[in-house]
């Protein structure tokens, strides 16, 4: 079978939203650029059609920008929420650690952290996109449920390492945030 490609086009800076029902999904350097998978293999494709999906059945709009010039996951998510009309985003990184973030939070605070990103599910993510739409509704859902697994940060930490390593090396100084529209295809198989 073979696997969705996600591509991102019509490139263009990224303005303030106006739109009060509005989610922003904020992407790292990498994210289906350099990178197209999660640490766990998941693509960014289903990562991004999950997320969309938990917002559009909330009947919440979204738009997806590129952070290029930090790959610290409360950097993304901060910058995506102060550009959002409704002031929430969600940061995303490219092996998958999430965050649901609000523009009136400190950087390093958030609404919902997700840190262990190889315990991530493709439902996860459709949860993490319906809460975000909520708190951009003004509701106050339940958390989205996590697994934690004591393991997982010794068994992926070499992995995780290596590619914040190489998402760091994708960052452009200076960069203004762009919005971008996702596209989606199916690869070809080999």
């Amino acid at each position: 079978m073979a696997d969705r490609v996600l591509t991102f086009a019509d490139e263009k800076p990224a303005a303030p939203g106006s739109r009060t029902d509005e989610v922003l999904i904020g992407v790292s350097p990498a994210f289906a650029d350099f990178f197209s998978q999660t640490i766990t293999g998941m693509s960014h494709a289903d990562v991004i059609r999950q997320i969309l999906a938990g917002i559009e059945e909330q009947e919440v709009s979204a738009r997806v920008v590129r952070i290029r010039h930090s790959s610290d996951l409360a950097v993304v998510a901060h910058t995506a929420a102060k550009l959002s009309g409704s002031g929430i985003a969600i940061g995303l990184l490219s092996r998958g650690t999430t965050m649901i973030h609000q523009r009136d939070l400190p950087r390093l605070s958030s609404l919902e952290l997700f840190p262990q990103c190889p315990l991530m599910t493709l439902e996860t993510y459709r949860q993490v996109g319906s809460n975000a739409a909520q708190y951009a509704k003004g509701e106050s859902p339940e958390p989205v449920p996590t697994l934690n697994d004591q393991m997982a940060r010794p068994r992926w930490q070499a992995k995780a390492a290596l590619l914040h390593l190489k998402e760091t090396e994708q960052i452009v100084k200076g960069a203004k945030p762009v919005e971008v529209v996702p596209q989606f295809a199916q690869a070809l198989a080999n």
